[in-house]
């Protein structure tokens, strides 16, 4: 059989849905996982800059390089098993290690991740997690534990997976700058099913984070919509009411739309993502399959409650900017219709006022044309009649006088006819 040619790219398509294994963890051990963005530009940067600040850390462990432009990276750094992953606008860094700190969520599980490392990425932290990992006891030992390190107000609680495990968590930064979950597995999970279970929740945790930077964005936005909604409705005041010349009007009408085309522009980027990350999160936390344990909220009515009213006003402010410009451009084309009609009529004014200086412009030139005919006839019989006297004397005996009288007419008709065939032939 003839060999068939292959896509270039099929490979390494095929591997990229194999490229990000979820993680095997123990029944009992720790998870410490950081999210770093840049400060500008996010989608932007220099993706080298960040497999570069990985070797750095592989190297102090004494741990193998990626291969060049990787995305991803999963390997040992001393009891640790690191998976790295560079996304479109951050990058993730997790650590596992089997066992347990005497102190639940203690601070010094961080310190896989160097102050001075981490200070060299030229990032900052999106967000930071602890996440205990351990059985499965009795649900009163949960229920005392969950109580002991959370916040009760706001913790989630909740059977994950058909009761493979229970997770908690408050989404409270806790004095070490972390948040904080926990997952007791029951017995017969499985370590690929509790990498799974681990993995949700610090995905739910950074998606829920990014997304709420579009609620800071619609939060600095509240100011220049509220500044930007009163000028368009005062400008469309000035239209009805025809106040304020139209072509002004439309000036500031033309300013306030490109303010608002380039608001949109800016935030764009922003609300599309936001969009993205939220639907990430319910997706994390739908295919959790989340069950109520002992009457608390799950993740998933957490954020029905804390989460889903934020992104509604990002939706909302999204909208309202959306509908803002298209009102603005259907104001000024509106503006601008009007602007056209009034020059339109301004034209036709001038078109008749030019027509009137023609007409009067040819009254005037036949009055002149007129004034011609007489000035050039008057010397055209003097002309004549000096010519003929001689003659007309000599043979006829007329005088002067006579003379002129008789070639006024012809010498009058002549002229007359030929200032019109001059006149003709111009026009």
């Amino acid at each position: 059989m003839t060999a068939l040619q292959d896509h270039p790219l099929r490979y390494e398509l095929a591997n990229e849905l194999h490229a990000r294994p979820f993680p095997s963890i123990a029944t009992s051990a720790t998870a410490v996982f950081v999210a770093l963005r840049p400060k500008k530009d996010a989608a932007g940067r220099n993706r080298a800059a960040d497999l570069a600040h990985l070797c750095a850390l592989l190297d102090r462990y004494g741990a193998a390089h990626p291969a060049p432009h990787a995305t991803h990276y999963s390997g040992q750094i001393g009891r640790h098993t690191l998976k790295w992953e560079s996304h479109t606008e951050f990058v993730t860094y997790t650590a596992f290690f089997t066992g347990v700190s005497d102190r639940a969520f203690d601070a010094a599980d961080f310190n896989i991740f160097p102050d001075d490392w981490l200070a060299a990425s030229g990032m900052e932290r999106v967000t930071s997690a602890l996440v205990r990992v351990g059985p499965s006891p009795v649900v009163a030992t949960i229920k005392e534990a969950v109580a002991e390190w959370f916040v009760p107000e706001s913790v989630a609680v909740s059977y994950v997976l058909d009761g493979a495990a229970v997770i908690a968590g408050d989404f409270h930064i806790d004095p070490a700058g972390h948040m904080r979950f926990a997952v007791f597995v029951n017995e017969g999970t499985g370590p690929q099913r509790t990498g799974r279970i681990v993995q949700r929740l610090c995905e739910i945790e950074t998606y829920k984070t990014l997304s709420m930077l579009g609620f800071a964005r619609v939060r600095s936005l509240s100011g220049p919509l509220a500044k930007f909604d009163a000028q368009l409705s005062g400008l469309m005041e000035d239209m009805t009411l025809s106040e304020t010349p139209a072509e002004a009007t439309l000036d500031a009408l033309l300013s306030v739309s490109a303010e608002l085309e380039a608001l949109s522009a800016t935030s764009s980027f922003r609300f599309g993502a936001t969009e993205a990350y939220e639907a990430l999160v319910h997706e994390r936390i739908s295919v959790l399959r989340e069950s109520r344990f002992e009457g608390r909220q799950t993740f998933g009515e957490f954020m029905m409650r804390r989460y889903d009213p934020a992104m509604r006003t990002v939706a909302a402010t999204r909208a309202r900017l959306s509908k803002m410009a298209d009102r603005a451009m259907r104001a000024g084309e509106l503006l601008r219709t009007r602007v056209e009609v009034e020059r339109s009529a301004q034209n036709s004014a001038l078109l008749e006022s030019m027509n009137k200086r023609a007409d009067l412009q040819l009254r005037l030139q036949q009055t002149v044309e007129g004034l011609s005919v007489v000035a050039i006839s008057y010397y055209a019989v003097n002309l004549v009649t000096y010519a003929a006297y001689p003659f007309a004397k000599a043979l006829a005996g007329v005088d002067k006088g006579m003379l002129s009288a008789l070639v006024t007419l012809p010498v009058v008709g002549l002229v007359w006819m030929a200032v019109r065939r001059i006149r003709n032939r111009f026009h």
